[in-house]
């Protein structure tokens, strides 16, 4: 009998025989069944350190003498990271990998002279271990530290100095010191890292640096206590705080006309949110005595308030995540983070966090 190719090629391998898999689930679905619940207990189970971990987190400054090192997905404080001294200002690098804050150490000796007390640090850490990277002595009371876009320098404003220090970020030495007006404090750097943008506290303007000069280049008066400031990313708009006029200044760059636009008591810091940098959170902190609590979501196309949310005690810092879908808001007076649905314009979180937080900065 002759048989054609097929029946020879069969008859040469012999009889199929079934895969492990095919043998383990073709009888016995249970197996799988449980073969999936091992893996989902050892996913959940699993400690971070050997694998599976989260790497989006919020820190915040706290004046208290701490970092507080928040996870994002479970709003869950993991770590603090303990300083000596006023911890008031932190912002992330813009490759994530380095925290930057800067610090007012406490007084070495109680008869030192009040500069020496004053005399401050910016620290910086590596995000993925925690761990101190450099310290650099910049100027007295240093309230601010913001990076460059394009990771060249970072910035810090020295309030007792008038001025604002230059520290190159692969030397980790100052570079330039910057006069600048009276009482230097929170600012923010133009997308393409050629300006700086300095609120003048002690006076009512905002210093205008021009990074490429390394120089200050002119001061725009803008209304009464500017505290911090915003551009967006067109870097046409420049939005301020005033703190003693319960306001915020937004200022057209190509003329220095102003609109104001009223807000909570005694607003702090402000954040742009959104594409095309739709809408500014400004931060009603208050005073210590007579504390706000909202936050002021403004629409930066009507210029008006599109909703006043409830937050905590002592609303200052505010941050996005990168999805502009939480902000996060530091609550001085009740030491938490109130996280805020940008949809629903609602507290669906607070989390506690060091003591008297200030600044806070996201990392994804």
């Amino acid at each position: 009998m002759r048989m054609n190719k097929q029946e020879i090629d069969r008859r040469v391998a012999g009889p199929k025989v079934p895969s492990l898999l095919e043998r383990l689930f073709s009888h016995q679905p249970e197996v799988l069944h449980s073969i999936v619940l091992l893996f989902c207990f050892f996913v959940t189970t699993i400690p971070p350190s050997i694998g599976f971990a989260n790497d989006v987190f919020y820190y915040t400054a706290n004046e208290g003498g701490s970092i507080s090192k928040v996870d994002a997905l479970s709003n869950t404080l993991i770590k603090s990271i303990s300083l000596e001294g006023v911890v008031h200002n932190a912002q992330i690098s813009p490759n994530g990998e380095i925290l930057g804050a800067v610090l007012i150490p406490k007084m070495a000796s109680h008869e030192k002279e009040k500069e020496d007390e004053m005399a401050g640090v910016a620290v910086f850490f590596d995000t993925k271990t925690d761990q101190l990277i450099k310290k650099v002595t910049v100027g007295n009371h240093p309230a601010h530290i913001v990076y460059t876009q394009n990771g060249k320098y970072v910035l810090v404003t020295n309030s007792e100095d008038n001025s604002v220090s230059v520290i190159n970020t692969k030397t980790y030495k100052i570079i330039q010191t910057i006069s600048t007006g009276r009482g230097p404090h929170g600012f923010r750097i133009s997308k393409d890292s050629h300006y700086a943008y300095i609120a003048n506290m002690g006076e009512d303007t905002v210093s205008v640096i021009n990074l490429f000069d390394l120089k200050e280049e002119r001061r725009i008066k803008v209304g009464k206590t500017p505290v911090t400031t915003g551009i967006t990313g067109d870097g046409k708009t420049l939005a301020v705080t005033l703190n003693a006029e319960n306001a915020l200044a937004l200022v057209d760059l190509a003329t220095d006309n102003i609109k104001k636009i009223q807000v909570g008591y005694g607003p702090a810091q402000l954040f742009f949110v959104g594409p095309d940098d739709k809408f500014i959170f400004v931060a009603n902190q208050g005073t210590k005595t007579k504390p706000s609590n909202t936050v002021s979501k403004i629409d930066l196309k009507t210029k008006r308030v599109a909703a006043t949310i409830v937050a905590g005690r002592g609303a200052h810092g505010v941050v996005a995540d990168n999805n502009n879908k939480f902000i996060y808001v530091t609550n001085m007076f009740e030491n938490t983070v109130s996280v805020i649905d940008n949809s629903r314009n609602e507290v669906i979180a607070t989390v506690p966090v060091g003591q008297t937080p200030n600044g806070i900065t996201y990392k994804e």
